[in-house]
């Protein structure tokens, strides 16, 4: 959908200039080990609690779930691109007939929106989530070959090694408790703040 995430990296534009991510190894790592540690960890966990509270229209605990991701966000870029991502999607939407607005959300977060369209439409949680964790990660694998640059067939060897390990991230994910939710990503959180201040940029995270 057109909703803009093409122009965010999340941090992977400075791991690329510091060298971090380097070819097609090290960028399919650095994907990988995000996909395991951050979207495994807090985006697929927050999506399904936001997804069942939808289903039982439990406006409080859809409000609650988008506030925590929000804060969870470390870095003002990676905030702010989860909000414009959102606010972009409940336009989409709203468009084919799903509006958010009567959920009372002030600020809605892009898995926020997410979740409660797939619901609307009638897709099951695990496809919402196997869904959710592929557009991600053909963003992130996009990102890469212009940053790298790798050429088109790499981005297709590192989209089909994500593809192989997604479904148990996904599966794993819906087994994290409310307390254990969280990034445990720390070089993800330092790539995006410094990107905040990079001098030369082609993405706005």
């Amino acid at each position: 959908m057109p909703i803009g995430g093409f122009h965010f990296s999340q941090g992977l534009e400075y791991a690329v200039g510091q060298g971090w991510v380097r070819n097609e190894t090290t960028a399919a790592d650095w994907i990988e080990g995000l996909a395991e540690c951050a979207l495994g960890r807090l985006d697929l966990p927050v999506l399904s609690r936001v997804f069942r509270a939808f289903s039982r229209q439990d406006s409080a605990a859809i409000q609650r779930w988008n506030a925590f991701l929000v804060a969870a966000r470390e870095t003002s870029e990676l905030r702010a691109e989860d909000l414009h991502m959102g606010a972009a999607l409940a336009k989409v939407l709203l468009e084919h007939g799903v509006d958010v607005g009567p959920l009372g959300i002030r600020n809605p977060a892009y898995a926020t929106v997410f979740a409660t369209a797939c619901s609307e439409w009638g897709a099951s949680c695990e496809d919402a989530l196997t869904t959710y964790a592929w557009t991600w990660a053909e963003n992130q694998v996009l990102g890469a070959i212009k940053l790298v640059p790798l050429g088109q067939s790499a981005g297709q060897r590192m989209l089909h090694r994500l593809t192989g390990i997604l479904p148990s991230i996904v599966a794993a994910s819906s087994r994290v408790e409310d307390e254990e939710i969280g990034i445990g990503a720390l070089m993800h959180a330092v790539a995006s703040a410094r990107h905040e201040t990079q001098y030369t940029r082609l993405f706005r995270s």
